[in-house]
């Protein structure tokens, strides 16, 4: 059974998800401990009511960047993690980081990269008038959203959706998408290598997997 560590710095929804999907057996795997960049994060309250260890480090303790994530990386390698997921954490990772969790750390974006890297991407794809929006699982990389993209979901955005309608839409599917490509992986089915994701041996498309 595979070691799971997960970073937030919010609610936690996709963080639940995973925990739940562990708990049905639909992960061969399990959640270790959570981290967190902020004391705050509900992720943190979902953890300790799952019986999971949860740590907050708080950023102005460190003199930068570097510095916070040299202790994080300390924290989390107590855990001995097969896998490192991001769900919901805000911040942006210095390259040891990076680097020293090659190959095993995931991101959930919501959007359809490489459209809409970075913030506010639910008020631009309103904004351009898109009929199109979703989210993205992929490894992490240097590139800030940038990775090779595993899954994408895809949903519908109509012209009268508020803000928070389309956020909906698109967590109602990022729960759905995250525990199955978390699964992949701790099933021994998903790698990266060659800067690409690979599924059962086959190299996906810049799009990620996509069912015939």
């Amino acid at each position: 059974m595979k070691r799971i560590v997960v970073l937030v710095s919010g609610s936690g929804s996709n963080l639940q998800a995973i925990m739940d999907a562990c708990q049905q057996d639909r992960i061969n795997g399990r959640v270790v401990a959570v981290f967190s960049n902020k004391a705050s994060a509900f992720g943190l309250e979902r953890a300790r009511n799952a019986a999971i260890p949860a740590f907050a480090l708080s950023a102005s303790a460190f003199a930068d960047r570097e510095a916070f994530d040299r202790q994080l990386i300390e924290e989390i390698d107590r855990w001995q993690p097969d896998l490192l997921v991001l769900a919901g954490y805000m911040r942006i990772l210095s390259p040891q980081f990076v680097a020293h969790y090659h190959d095993r750390l995931l991101n959930i974006h919501p959007s359809l990269l490489p459209k809409y890297p970075g913030l506010h991407t639910h008020r631009q794809a309103l904004d351009n008038g898109d009929t199109e929006h979703g989210t993205s699982v992929h490894f992490v990389t240097d590139k800030l959203d940038g990775g090779p993209v595993i899954l994408q979901a895809r949903v519908p955005v109509f012209a009268e959706d508020s803000e928070a309608e389309v956020i909906a839409r698109v967590q109602h599917q990022e729960h759905a998408i995250y525990p199955l490509v978390v699964s992949w992986f701790t099933a021994g089915r998903l790698e990266m290598r060659d800067n690409a994701a690979w599924l059962d041996g086959v190299r996906l498309p810049p799009q990620g997997y996509a069912e015939e």
